[in-house]
């Protein structure tokens, strides 16, 4: 495997970190990593290597605010900077890559980032691929917070709000928290006011409009996940008007379904997923 470190000018001028990760031979597609909340591409090595070890290459960036991305962590002025960072990184990937499909993977607010990408952008891709996404969100969030959400994002925009997320919600393998609250880059503190508002209205309008996606879906969700709704996800697959379409809720598993001691398993459903959708012709590993 062969990785390459860089990075891309993102809207508003910030400086993103971004990663490619290539097959010894030749890449049967191409697969763009959109990470959570708070995290970082780091977090997806084994995702990674699982990957490219069956033929496809891997690109990612770190959100803006988050890893080793410059921005206020987690600190953003509207959501949609998210996509266009990805755009941008899609791009380059086009043009390293320009006959290669190309598939979107994205988990929890990485999942929100890439429906939205595909919302606009679904002619460029072969199929978009969704773990945990956060489509229905705030669940346990006070209806006054909701209500007076707005206006707290106006006039405090960086106001940390939002409780931290309780230990236990990610994975039920204890060792995931353990390794997230050691991590530095990742951030542990309370969901920032603006944030959370460009969140839930990212989400409203996602789901608002689903049933324009067409193409390929894979859509993946702990069932015992009680941060993003598993609700979400089976909206959106059953509003989408893809002819192509997979829901996969999988029963005992919280919010983050490649860090669960079924991590395998889950990884094997996606690469055949992914296997059946790359064109025999591309396949070269």
């Amino acid at each position: 495997m062969r990785h390459e470190r860089g990075e891309l000018v993102g809207h508003g001028g910030l400086r993103l970190r971004t990663g490619l990760w290539c097959p010894s031979g030749e890449a049967a597609a191409v697969v763009l990593l959109s990470h959570g909340y708070g995290e970082h591409l780091g977090r997806y090595a084994h995702v990674i290597e699982a990957l490219v070890g069956r033929g496809y290459a891997v690109a990612g960036l770190d959100h803006r605010g988050h890893g080793e991305s410059a921005g206020r962590r987690t600190g953003i002025r509207r959501f949609d900077d998210y996509v266009e960072d990805l755009h941008l990184l899609a791009g380059q990937v086009r043009e390293r890559f320009p006959v290669l499909p190309r598939f979107m993977l994205g988990h929890s607010m990485g999942g929100l980032i890439a429906t939205r990408y595909a919302l606009r952008h679904q002619a460029d891709l072969a199929g978009l691929i969704l773990s945990g996404a956060a489509l229905q969100i705030g669940d346990d969030v006070s209806p006054l917070l909701r209500r007076v959400g707005g206006l707290i994002s106006a006039v405090a925009p960086h106001l940390p709000v939002v409780p931290a997320r309780r230990p236990g919600i990610l994975s039920t393998d204890p060792e995931v928290e353990r390794h997230f609250a050691a991590d530095p880059l990742c951030y542990q503190g309370r969901l920032r006011a603006r944030t959370g508002h460009q969140m839930m209205l990212a989400s409203v309008e996602a789901r608002a409009r689903c049933d324009a996606l067409t193409l390929p879906l894979l859509v993946m969700h702990g069932a015992d996940d009680t941060l993003t709704n598993p609700a979400g996800s089976q909206l959106l697959h059953d509003r989408s008007r893809s002819a192509d379409k997979t829901l996969k809720l999988w029963p005992g598993l919280r919010h983050e379904i490649f860090n669960e001691p079924q991590r395998e398993d889950v990884i094997a459903f996606m690469l055949a997923w992914l296997d059946e959708h790359v064109p025999l012709g591309t396949r070269t590993a």
